[in-house]
């Protein structure tokens, strides 16, 4: 997929990307394929495939979620910037906080994201578990994402109490995860899970791979 079919198969989904913004995407995108010569931020058997299976698969999101304008987010594990630097690309007015525990690889993610010229983006490194010790970070964050970081049950436990009373967590898995959401729900009484099996106009390759989205919250 080049850049032409992923704007193209973005706005087939109501992913509408002005050129500004798919300046940065491509911008983010060659930068990423520079650097993971350096540091292995992505298989690099994988390259070939970053606007689909990597900045796309982030995008995926909007299709099934609505974040606000001003939402203070935070992507959890999130290696070369998936999916929080195509997400702030994509809805420039919230706050991203891009958060891995490798420190080569946060500060490349937080290079990446002062690149796009946008305010309201940075990276720390950190295990996401840690933030809950700094008063800074507890209760704050109104939407918390990740990509394939770990199991469900674990990744809840990490940021529930990072998380504000209404706020949504957006994860990316794939494959069977029943007996995940079934173990977090039994974990934590008060959470709904909604699952959704990614299905993009003109990108079948998430349908065929079984990708999913939970979105996942507590109820008050």
């Amino acid at each position: 997929m080049d850049a032409i079919e992923f704007w193209t198969v973005c706005s087939a989904n109501g992913i509408v990307l002005d050129r500004r913004q798919m300046d940065n995407i491509n911008r983010f995108h060659d930068e990423l394929v520079t650097w993971n010569e350096r540091i292995n931020m992505i298989s690099r058997t994988d390259v070939e495939n970053i606007y689909e299976r990597h900045i796309l698969h982030s995008l995926s999101i909007l299709k099934y979620a609505t974040i606000a304008p001003k939402a203070r987010c935070m992507d959890v594990g999130t290696g070369g910037g998936f999916p929080g630097i195509p997400l702030k690309i994509a809805l420039p007015e919230i706050r991203m906080l891009l958060v891995d525990s490798i420190a080569k690889k946060s500060k490349t993610a937080g290079m990446f994201g002062q690149h796009t010229g946008l305010r309201d983006i940075s990276a720390k490194t950190i295990r996401a578990e840690a933030l809950a010790d700094s008063t800074e970070f507890r209760g704050v964050f109104d939407v918390i994402t990740a990509r394939a970081v770990a199991p469900l049950v674990q990744l809840i436990s990490w940021v529930q109490p990072l998380l504000k009373s209404d706020a949504q967590m957006l994860f990316l898995k794939g494959g069977d995860l029943e007996a995940e959401i079934a173990e977090s729900v039994k974990k934590f009484p008060s959470l709904t899970v909604e699952e959704h099996l990614i299905d993009l106009t003109g990108a079948p390759w998430f349908k065929k791979q079984h990708k999913k989205l939970l979105a996942c919250r507590f109820n008050a």
